[in-house]
């Protein structure tokens, strides 16, 4: 069983037991977080019913918060001296998936 799951900006495909990287959420390591699920899918079923997906619950265990790889910004105007660089390191939450509820 898995399902898909809006976390971010993005969407995840999530199972119980993968740890996932979402962007950052403000709570403190070991709370736990839900997640809207957009689709599940169960063996054979596939539910993507708004209706029944509304009652569908993904929850996950905060481990940490980290750092993304640095980004490097440069721009660059030929002929007329202008070079800005500049760098960027985007801040995520690492989370540990622990139950889908609400699938029959």
């Amino acid at each position: 069983m898995y399902a898909i799951v809006k976390a971010g900006g993005r969407q995840e495909k999530v199972a119980i037991g993968d740890t996932v990287f979402v962007d950052r959420v403000d709570a403190a390591s070991g709370s736990t977080i839900t997640f809207p699920a957009v689709l599940v899918v169960d063996g054979d079923a596939v539910t993507s019913d708004p209706k029944i997906l509304s009652g569908i619950k993904v929850t996950g265990e905060i481990i940490e918060e980290v750092k993304g790889p640095k980004i490097h910004i440069l721009r660059y105007k030929n002929k007329t001296g202008y070079r800005r660089r500049q760098g960027f390191r985007a801040k995520s939450t690492r989370v540990k998936i622990t139950a889908i509820n609400g699938v029959k």
